[in-house]
Protein backbone atom coordinates (compact mmCIF):
# COMPACT_ATOMS: atom_id res chain seq x y z
CA UNK A 1 0.00 0.00 0.00
CA UNK A 2 1.60 3.54 -1.01
CA UNK A 3 1.12 6.20 1.37
CA UNK A 4 -0.70 9.21 -0.05
CA UNK A 5 1.46 12.81 -0.42
CA UNK A 6 -0.91 13.83 2.82
CA UNK A 7 0.41 10.52 4.61
CA UNK A 8 3.39 11.56 4.12
CA UNK A 9 5.35 13.19 7.12
CA UNK A 10 7.64 15.90 6.13
CA UNK A 11 11.43 16.45 7.84
CA UNK A 12 10.00 19.28 8.55
CA UNK A 13 7.14 18.12 10.83
CA UNK A 14 9.28 15.52 12.76
CA UNK A 15 9.79 16.21 16.46
CA UNK A 16 12.79 15.62 18.53
CA UNK A 17 11.66 13.01 21.57
CA UNK A 18 11.71 15.58 23.98
CA UNK A 19 9.42 17.73 22.32
CA UNK A 20 7.22 14.61 21.70
CA UNK A 21 7.04 13.79 25.45
CA UNK A 22 5.79 17.44 26.39
CA UNK A 23 3.28 17.52 23.83
CA UNK A 24 2.49 13.86 25.38
CA UNK A 25 2.04 15.56 28.84
CA UNK A 26 0.21 18.94 27.86
CA UNK A 27 -2.40 16.33 26.05
CA UNK A 28 -2.88 14.40 29.00
CA UNK A 29 -3.47 17.65 31.78
CA UNK A 30 -6.27 18.86 29.07
CA UNK A 31 -7.89 15.75 29.30
CA UNK A 32 -8.05 15.19 32.66
CA UNK A 33 -9.05 18.71 33.15
CA UNK A 34 -11.52 18.19 30.50
CA UNK A 35 -13.05 15.29 32.42
CA UNK A 36 -13.42 16.84 35.50
CA UNK A 37 -15.42 19.59 34.40
CA UNK A 38 -17.78 17.63 32.63
CA UNK A 39 -17.92 15.40 36.25
CA UNK A 40 -19.02 18.46 37.86
CA UNK A 41 -21.09 20.24 35.83
CA UNK A 42 -23.75 17.20 34.52
CA UNK A 43 -25.70 17.86 31.33
CA UNK A 44 -29.37 17.46 32.45
CA UNK A 45 -31.88 20.53 33.02
CA UNK A 46 -33.35 21.21 36.13
CA UNK A 47 -36.95 22.49 35.49
CA UNK A 48 -37.79 24.20 38.78
CA UNK A 49 -35.50 25.08 40.94
CA UNK A 50 -35.75 23.19 44.53
CA UNK A 51 -34.64 24.23 47.81
CA UNK A 52 -32.49 21.24 48.73
CA UNK A 53 -30.81 21.39 52.09
CA UNK A 54 -27.14 21.79 52.10
CA UNK A 55 -25.46 18.74 51.47
CA UNK A 56 -21.64 18.22 52.77
CA UNK A 57 -19.73 16.74 50.24
CA UNK A 58 -16.16 15.20 51.13
CA UNK A 59 -13.21 16.30 50.07
CA UNK A 60 -12.26 13.91 47.22
CA UNK A 61 -9.84 11.45 48.29
CA UNK A 62 -6.88 12.32 45.89
CA UNK A 63 -5.41 9.26 43.97
CA UNK A 64 -2.03 9.85 45.17
CA UNK A 65 -1.34 9.52 48.93
CA UNK A 66 -0.36 13.11 50.40
CA UNK A 67 3.08 13.22 51.53
CA UNK A 68 3.85 13.02 55.19
CA UNK A 69 7.15 14.01 56.37
CA UNK A 70 9.17 11.42 57.88
CA UNK A 71 9.58 11.50 61.34
CA UNK A 72 12.99 10.13 62.47
CA UNK A 73 13.49 8.02 64.97
CA UNK A 74 15.44 8.96 68.14
CA UNK A 75 19.19 7.68 68.13
CA UNK A 76 19.89 5.60 70.08
CA UNK A 77 23.17 5.96 71.62
CA UNK A 78 25.39 3.01 73.03
CA UNK A 79 27.91 3.96 75.19
CA UNK A 80 31.02 1.32 74.24
CA UNK A 81 32.78 -0.15 77.12
CA UNK A 82 36.72 1.58 77.31
CA UNK A 83 38.86 -0.75 75.81
CA UNK A 84 42.33 -1.33 77.34
CA UNK A 85 45.12 -0.96 74.85
CA UNK A 86 48.79 -2.42 75.79
CA UNK A 87 50.89 0.22 76.69
CA UNK A 88 53.60 1.35 74.05
CA UNK A 89 56.59 1.98 74.79
CA UNK A 90 58.18 5.51 73.42
CA UNK A 91 61.71 4.93 72.94
CA UNK A 92 61.93 3.22 70.19
CA UNK A 93 63.74 -0.46 70.08
CA UNK A 94 67.43 -0.64 69.25
CA UNK A 95 69.08 -3.69 67.88
CA UNK A 96 72.01 -4.47 70.31
CA UNK A 97 75.52 -4.18 68.90
CA UNK A 98 77.26 -7.73 68.68
CA UNK A 99 80.75 -7.63 70.35
CA UNK A 100 83.86 -6.69 67.79
CA UNK A 101 85.34 -10.15 67.98
CA UNK A 102 81.51 -11.48 67.19
CA UNK A 103 80.49 -8.67 64.83
CA UNK A 104 81.40 -9.57 61.22
CA UNK A 105 77.71 -11.63 60.25
CA UNK A 106 75.68 -8.50 61.95
CA UNK A 107 77.57 -6.01 59.76
CA UNK A 108 77.90 -8.27 56.53
CA UNK A 109 73.90 -8.07 57.07
CA UNK A 110 74.19 -4.14 57.18
CA UNK A 111 75.73 -3.63 54.27
CA UNK A 112 73.85 -6.17 52.59
CA UNK A 113 70.76 -4.00 53.38
CA UNK A 114 72.20 -0.69 52.39
CA UNK A 115 73.41 -2.25 49.33
CA UNK A 116 69.79 -2.32 48.22
CA UNK A 117 70.16 -5.18 45.67
CA UNK A 118 73.79 -4.43 44.30
CA UNK A 119 75.56 -7.66 44.21
CA UNK A 120 78.54 -6.25 46.61
CA UNK A 121 78.09 -9.30 49.08
CA UNK A 122 80.83 -11.16 47.42
CA UNK A 123 83.34 -8.51 46.98
CA UNK A 124 83.31 -8.31 51.28
CA UNK A 125 86.03 -10.18 52.84
CA UNK A 126 84.55 -12.60 55.44
CA UNK A 127 86.62 -12.01 58.46
CA UNK A 128 87.35 -9.11 61.06
CA UNK A 129 85.29 -6.73 58.62
CA UNK A 130 85.22 -3.98 60.87
CA UNK A 131 88.99 -4.20 62.05
CA UNK A 132 90.26 -4.33 58.50
CA UNK A 133 87.89 -1.69 57.44
CA UNK A 134 89.34 0.93 60.51
CA UNK A 135 93.06 0.21 59.44
CA UNK A 136 92.06 0.85 55.82
CA UNK A 137 90.97 4.21 56.19
CA UNK A 138 93.63 5.03 58.53
CA UNK A 139 96.07 4.42 55.38
CA UNK A 140 93.74 6.05 52.83
CA UNK A 141 94.02 9.28 55.76
CA UNK A 142 97.70 9.23 55.31
CA UNK A 143 97.38 8.75 51.56
CA UNK A 144 98.10 4.99 51.33
CA UNK A 145 96.82 1.81 49.91
CA UNK A 146 96.82 -0.87 52.33
CA UNK A 147 95.48 -3.74 50.08
CA UNK A 148 95.93 -6.63 52.91
CA UNK A 149 93.68 -5.20 54.96
CA UNK A 150 91.02 -3.80 51.68
CA UNK A 151 87.46 -4.44 53.16
CA UNK A 152 86.52 -5.58 49.78
CA UNK A 153 88.27 -7.76 47.38
CA UNK A 154 90.13 -6.98 44.17
CA UNK A 155 88.67 -6.79 40.88
CA UNK A 156 88.85 -10.06 38.85
CA UNK A 157 89.74 -8.11 35.58
CA UNK A 158 93.24 -7.44 35.15
CA UNK A 159 95.01 -4.40 34.45
CA UNK A 160 96.00 -3.38 30.67
CA UNK A 161 97.75 -0.97 28.36
CA UNK A 162 97.49 0.29 25.26
CA UNK A 163 100.86 0.31 22.75
CA UNK A 164 100.49 3.66 20.62
CA UNK A 165 103.95 4.81 18.44
CA UNK A 166 106.25 3.21 20.81
CA UNK A 167 104.43 4.62 24.18
CA UNK A 168 102.37 2.75 26.91
CA UNK A 169 99.11 4.13 28.07
CA UNK A 170 96.15 3.64 30.12
CA UNK A 171 93.78 0.72 28.18
CA UNK A 172 90.43 2.80 28.92
CA UNK A 173 88.96 -0.64 29.12
CA UNK A 174 91.04 -1.21 32.23
CA UNK A 175 88.57 1.44 34.22
CA UNK A 176 85.63 -0.87 33.85
CA UNK A 177 87.46 -2.97 36.57
CA UNK A 178 86.16 -0.57 39.05
CA UNK A 179 82.78 -0.15 37.85
CA UNK A 180 81.10 -2.32 40.61
CA UNK A 181 82.66 -0.52 42.81
CA UNK A 182 82.03 2.92 41.96
CA UNK A 183 78.61 1.74 41.28
CA UNK A 184 77.80 0.46 44.18
CA UNK A 185 78.69 4.11 46.33
CA UNK A 186 76.89 5.98 43.87
CA UNK A 187 73.75 3.94 44.61
CA UNK A 188 73.74 4.92 48.24
CA UNK A 189 71.06 5.88 49.57
CA UNK A 190 72.71 8.93 51.93
CA UNK A 191 70.26 8.49 54.49
CA UNK A 192 70.95 4.88 54.85
CA UNK A 193 74.09 4.99 54.53
CA UNK A 194 74.60 7.74 57.47
CA UNK A 195 71.71 5.83 59.70
CA UNK A 196 74.34 2.48 59.10
CA UNK A 197 77.80 4.32 59.85
CA UNK A 198 76.12 5.85 63.03
CA UNK A 199 74.44 2.06 64.02
CA UNK A 200 78.23 1.03 63.37
CA UNK A 201 80.29 4.02 64.90
CA UNK A 202 80.92 1.99 68.63
CA UNK A 203 82.31 -0.80 66.49
CA UNK A 204 84.33 1.10 64.31
CA UNK A 205 85.53 3.76 67.04
CA UNK A 206 86.60 0.28 69.20
CA UNK A 207 88.63 -1.15 66.44
CA UNK A 208 90.18 2.34 66.02
CA UNK A 209 91.27 2.80 70.05
CA UNK A 210 92.91 -0.53 69.18
CA UNK A 211 95.45 1.02 66.66
CA UNK A 212 96.27 3.23 69.99
CA UNK A 213 94.63 6.55 69.29
CA UNK A 214 93.49 8.51 72.16
CA UNK A 215 93.75 12.37 70.46
CA UNK A 216 91.63 11.90 67.33
CA UNK A 217 88.20 9.88 67.05
CA UNK A 218 87.57 7.05 63.91
CA UNK A 219 84.79 9.99 62.47
CA UNK A 220 88.04 12.92 62.21
CA UNK A 221 89.85 9.98 60.36
CA UNK A 222 87.12 9.59 58.10
CA UNK A 223 87.07 13.03 57.37
CA UNK A 224 90.71 12.93 56.84
CA UNK A 225 90.45 10.40 54.38
CA UNK A 226 87.65 11.61 52.33
CA UNK A 227 90.09 14.58 51.96
CA UNK A 228 93.03 12.75 50.53
CA UNK A 229 90.64 11.35 48.01
CA UNK A 230 88.36 14.23 46.84
CA UNK A 231 91.71 15.81 46.24
CA UNK A 232 92.84 13.36 43.76
CA UNK A 233 93.14 15.22 40.14
CA UNK A 234 90.75 14.31 37.19
CA UNK A 235 92.45 12.95 34.05
CA UNK A 236 90.45 12.96 31.01
CA UNK A 237 92.84 12.66 28.29
CA UNK A 238 95.16 9.23 28.00
CA UNK A 239 97.54 8.74 30.57
CA UNK A 240 100.79 7.77 29.17
CA UNK A 241 102.71 5.36 31.42
CA UNK A 242 106.57 3.98 31.88
CA UNK A 243 107.63 0.48 33.08
CA UNK A 244 106.77 -3.33 32.95
CA UNK A 245 103.80 -4.75 34.37
CA UNK A 246 102.66 -4.32 37.94
CA UNK A 247 105.86 -1.69 37.64
CA UNK A 248 104.04 0.97 35.53
CA UNK A 249 104.83 4.41 36.65
CA UNK A 250 102.96 7.20 35.64
CA UNK A 251 105.16 9.44 32.73
CA UNK A 252 103.93 12.95 34.16
CA UNK A 253 106.31 13.73 37.53
CA UNK A 254 103.29 14.98 39.15
CA UNK A 255 100.72 12.28 38.79
CA UNK A 256 103.80 10.23 39.77
CA UNK A 257 104.36 12.29 43.02
CA UNK A 258 100.54 11.45 44.12
CA UNK A 259 100.14 9.91 47.35
CA UNK A 260 98.92 6.01 46.20
CA UNK A 261 95.25 6.39 47.57
CA UNK A 262 94.82 9.06 44.70
CA UNK A 263 96.23 7.18 42.59
CA UNK A 264 94.10 4.27 42.48
CA UNK A 265 91.20 6.73 41.81
CA UNK A 266 93.15 7.78 38.83
CA UNK A 267 93.23 4.01 37.94
CA UNK A 268 89.56 4.02 37.91
CA UNK A 269 88.73 6.35 35.22
CA UNK A 270 87.42 9.90 34.88
CA UNK A 271 83.86 8.93 35.04
CA UNK A 272 84.19 6.42 37.96
CA UNK A 273 86.49 9.34 40.37
CA UNK A 274 83.29 11.03 39.80
CA UNK A 275 80.81 8.85 41.19
CA UNK A 276 83.29 8.06 43.77
CA UNK A 277 83.78 11.54 44.68
CA UNK A 278 79.83 12.57 44.92
CA UNK A 279 79.22 9.61 46.98
CA UNK A 280 81.83 10.84 49.55
CA UNK A 281 81.00 14.67 49.48
CA UNK A 282 77.51 13.09 50.19
CA UNK A 283 78.57 11.04 53.17
CA UNK A 284 81.03 13.92 54.51
CA UNK A 285 78.17 16.08 54.68
CA UNK A 286 75.98 13.23 57.08
CA UNK A 287 79.24 13.28 59.13
CA UNK A 288 79.88 17.03 59.83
Amino acid sequence: MQLSQEDRISPQEKSSGTNGLAILAIVAVVALSAGGYYYLSGNEKVEEPQVIAPVVIPDPVPEQPLETEAVPEPEVVIEAEPVQLPEVDPTPQVEPLPTLAESDEFVHSKVTDVADGMAIEPLLIEDNLVRQFVVFVDNLAQGELARKVSPLKAPNNSFTVSEIANKTYINPDSYHRYDLYADFLASLNDEELAKTYKELTPLLSEAFVELGYNDISFDERMQQAIEVMLDAPIIEQPIELDGVSVNYQFVDPKLEALPNAQKLMIRMGPENSRKVKSALRRLQQHLN
